[in-house]
């Protein structure tokens, strides 16, 4: 399995669409912080729309794109006129609200919703992506080594968003467990399609892109609770250790021992909800040869002991069936 997938498999992320905008000029939308479990998205169907957010430049959107803000980071959509938006009207009468402006409402089109990251993964999900990131569907012919497999991803993903608007517009019946399920679907191919760019950005897409490195990527994600050394790790990528790290640092933003501590406690985070293990047992299984060494690594890393998680984890699951 490749290390994307293994990565998408360890982190099952939901979806859920909000509302389709339907905006004629001006517009503005302002998205405050977000919850840290939420990776707020839009998708852009028509028109053109400008991206703030004080974290970059500001960025132009055109029709097929997507930007997702996985550090909940308050940002800004609008026209790029400069002028006062015109009052919008919100109809909630179907299974997704529709908020519309201006005279006939047709100018710009957008699908925004939201990414629901489980609490198991968010530290190694949300430190490893990119607080902004623009993922453009509509690929033109591109060159290069992965130019077909580039061209395939766009193609697919621009079927996703067609296929999520068609389902927006009609709202069927189950158009809306649809839809969430389409959300969950289009935050992988997001994923996919930005980790072929030539230059993704440093952290999970770039590890994905970076080929030197995938067999220590992979053996990590397959068996986080194998004894890895620097030492093993740069052997199955043909290394040395000091090159390994240089070029693992440099792709991931972070050395191969954090990022390996964060997929140890994703597994173990999950493994505390998902099964009656004891906690030693579970350390046991993510690489801790004794229980006060993993009490003490998960301490340090999510703030809280493993039990008071498993506690906390298992109460907000109880919480949520019964609401």
């Amino acid at each position: 399995m490749d290390a994307l997938s293994q990565m998408l498999a360890l982190i099952p992320v939901s979806g859920r669409l909000d509302v389709r905008c339907q905006f004629g000029v001006p517009w503005r939308i302002e998205e405050p912080v977000t919850a840290y479990c939420d990776i707020r998205y839009h998708v852009l169907l028509t028109g053109a729309a400008r991206v703030e957010d004080g974290l970059g430049p500001a960025q132009l959107l055109r029709p097929g794109d997507i930007v997702l803000f996985p550090g909940g980071a308050p940002h800004t959509l609008h026209d790029g006129s400069g002028l006062p938006p015109v009052p919008a009207t919100v109809d909630t009468a179907g299974h997704v609200a529709v908020v519309s402006s201006g005279p006939d409402g047709t100018g710009t089109d957008l699908l925004c919703g939201r990414f629901r990251v489980p609490a198991a993964a968010q530290p190694l999900l949300l430190q490893h992506l990119p607080a902004r990131l623009v993922v453009r569907s509509a690929v033109q012919d591109i060159d290069g080594r992965d130019g077909a497999q580039v061209l395939a991803a766009g193609s697919r993903l621009s079927r996703l968003i067609g296929l999520m608007r068609e389902e927006a517009h009609e709202q069927g019946p189950g158009s809306e467990a649809l839809l969430n399920h389409l959300s969950a679907a289009l935050f992988g191919l997001a994923l996919r399609l930005a980790s072929l760019t030539d230059a993704p950005p440093p952290g999970l897409l770039a590890l994905a892109r970076a080929s030197p490195l995938r067999p220590a990527v992979e053996a990590m994600l397959a068996q986080p609770g194998d004894d890895w050394s620097l030492r093993a790790l740069a052997a199955r990528c043909n290394m040395s250790r000091a090159t390994f790290i240089r070029h693992f640092t440099v792709a991931c933003g972070a050395s191969p021992s954090v990022f390996l501590l964060g997929i140890r406690m994703a597994m173990a985070c999950r493994q505390l909800v998902d099964t009656r293990l004891s906690i030693a047992a579970i350390g046991e299984q993510v690489g801790y040869r004794s229980d006060a060494a993993f009490q003490r690594a998960f301490k340090k890393h999510l703030g809280v002991t493993p039990a008071r998680w498993r506690a906390d984890a298992r109460a907000a699951q109880s919480s949520a069936a019964g609401g």
